[in-house]
C-alpha cells in the first residue's frame, strides 16, 4: 500500500468514527521496519487456522511510527493491533488507548507468563494491567576480544566491575591502550550500569528523578572513572570511523552492544579473528549485572470492534515454535524461553538467553525517552568539561523534575 493511499484510508476512518468497522473487514495490523516486512510470512498457517479471520498488514518506517500512532490515536483511526516498542507502552497507556489483555491471557492455552523472561514481561504491566505481548527482545550485553585477554593472563570475560577495571588496566598497559568504547552519545549503556544497582531512577511515585540517590551516582561515577582514567576515550560512536574494523584491529577489546552486532561482527570481520570474539552478560557492582529490557510488543487498541479475533493474531505470533521462525527470518531475539530450545544459537547469541534472565524495565512514564536522553547530555557534558558526580546528579534531578512537573501536578490531584 503507497504512503497516500495509507493516508487515505487513515483520513476515511477518522470521519466514519461514530458508524464502527464492519466485522467482515480484516484485521489491521501495524508493524514497523524489518518486523513488518517478514511478518507476512508467518501467516500462511493463521490463515490456514482461521480462514474466517482476514489480515492486512500495514508497514510504518520507525522513523514515522511515533507520529502515526498519536495521529491515529486522534483521529479515531487506530489500527486493531500494532507492534509497538516497548519505551512506548507507558504513552499510549496514559492515553487510555490500549485494550488490557489480562482476560485473555487468562482464558489462553497458549500465553504462559512463567515462560516469558520476567524483566521483559513487566515493561507491558502498567498500573497492574499487561496492556502488551513481548514480540521480540533486546538487551545489551559486553562484545570481547577473547584474544587480547588471553595476552595479558586472563581466560573468561569480567564478573564484576573489580575485575572488569582489573583487565582494562592489564590491557591498557599491554596491547590496547583504551580498552573500552563508551560512547558519549549514546544513553544505553549508563543505563544499564545504571539498571543495576537496585534503586529506581525515579521516585515519589515516579513524579520526580532519583538521580541524586546511591545507585546512580554509582553507575554515573564509574563510568566518569573510565573515561578520566583513559581506560575510555572521551568520543561518540560517529568518531569512530568503522566500528567493526576498529574492534577486529584491536583498537578497543570491550564493546557495550546489542543481538544485531553478532551477524555484523560475522560478516565484517576477517576469517583469521572468527573464534578471537565472543559475547557475555554485563558485569555487575558484584558480580554477574542487570541489563536494559527493550525490544518489541504487540498491543491492542481498544477501539477495535473485533478484540477477540485480534487476540487470536496475537495468540499465534505469541507461539513458541512461531518466535522461533520468526528469528530466523529477522535475528529477533524470542521472549519466550521455551523457543530458544528451537533456535540455531551459537555460544554468543545463547549469551543473550543468560542476560535476558537479569534485565530490568525502564520507568513506565510517558516522558522517559526524554528524561533518557537528559541522561546521556548530562554523563557526557560531566566527562568533557570534568564536572563532579555531586553537580552532574544535582543538576539531572533538576532538570527531570521540570520535566515530570505535569505528572506531579496530576499525581497530587490524584490524576496521574
Amino acid at each position: 500500500m503507497t504512503i497516500r493511499r495509507r493516508e487515505a484510508l487513515l483520513a476515511g476512518t477518522a470521519a466514519l468514527a461514530g458508524c464502527g468497522r464492519s466485522g467482515t473487514e480484516p484485521l489491521r495490523f501495524w508493524a514497523m521496519g524489518r518486523e513488518g516486512e517478514v511478518v507476512e510470512d508467518l501467516l500462511e498457517d493463521f490463515r490456514r487456522e482461521q480462514p474466517g479471520i482476514e489480515v492486512r498488514i500495514e508497514q510504518l518506517p520507525w522513523t514515522a511510527a511515533h507520529e502515526k500512532l498519536l495521529t491515529a490515536f486522534a483521529g479515531d483511526a487506530t489500527p486493531d493491533i500494532a507492534q509497538l516498542g516497548n519505551t512506548w507502552v507507558a504513552e499510549l497507556a496514559a492515553l487510555d488507548a490500549l485494550s488490557p489483555l489480562d482476560e485473555f491471557v487468562a482464558g489462553s492455552r497458549t500465553v504462559d507468563m512463567t515462560d516469558y523472561f520476567d524483566g521483559i514481561w513487566s515493561t507491558n504491566v502498567i498500573g497492574g494491567k499487561l496492556l502488551g505481548l513481548p514480540w521480540y527482545v533486546d538487551t545489551r550485553l559486553l562484545f570481547y576480544r577473547r584474544d587480547l585477554l588471553a595476552k595479558v593472563g586472563f581466560d573468561a570475560p569480567p564478573r564484576d566491575w573489580a575485575e572488569w577495571t582489573a583487565q582494562m588496566r592489564r590491557l591498557a598497559a599491554g596491547p590496547v591502550k583504551q580498552p573500552l568504547i563508551l560512547p558519549n552519545n549514546e544513553f544505553e549503556p549508563l543505563l544499564a550500569l545504571a539498571l543495576q544497582q537496585g534503586e529506581p531512577l525515579l521516585k515519589d511515585a515516579n513524579t520526580r528523578g532519583n538521580f541524586s540517590g546511591a545507585g546512580f551516582r554509582r553507575a554515573l561515577g564509574f563510568c566518569l572513572e573510565l573515561l578520566g582514567s583513559g581506560l575510555a576515550p572521551i568520543e561518540s560512536n560517529q568518531q569512530i570511523a568503522n566500528v567493526w574494523q576498529e574492534f577486529g584491529k584491536g583498537t578497543f577489546a570491550y564493546y557495550i552492544s546489542g543481538p544485531w552486532n553478532i551477524g555484523e561482527f560475522k560478516r565484517r570481520l576477517p576469517p583469521e579473528l572468527k573464534d578471537a570474539w565472543s559475547t557475555a552478560p554485563l558485569p555487575g557492582p558484584n558480580g554477574p549485572g542487570a541489563s536494559t529490557a527493550g525490544g518489541s510488543s504487540l498491543v491492542l487498541f481498544k477501539r477495535s470492534r473485533r478484540r477477540p479475533e485480534a487476540f487470536k493474531l496475537i495468540e499465534f505470533l505469541s507461539r513458541p515454535e512461531v518466535q522461533a521462525r520468526f528469528y530466523a527470518l529477522t535475528g529477533d531475539l524470542p521472549p519466550r524461553k521455551s523457543a530458544w530450545a528451537a533456535l540455531d544459537a551459537d555460544a554468543r547469541t545463547r549469551a543473550f538467553a543468560a542476560q535476558l534472565e537479569r534485565v530490568r524495565p525502564t520507568p513506565p512514564v510517558p516522558e522517559w525517552e526524554r528524561i533518557a536522553n537528559e541522561m546521556q547530555l548530562f554523563a557526557a557534558r560531566a566527562a568533557a568539561e570534568g564536572q563532579s558526580v555531586d553537580a552532574t546528579v544535582q543538576a539531572l534531578d533538576e532538570d527531570v523534575d521540570r520535566i515530570l512537573a505535569k505528572r506531579r501536578w496530576l499525581h497530587e490531584r490524584g490524576r496521574a
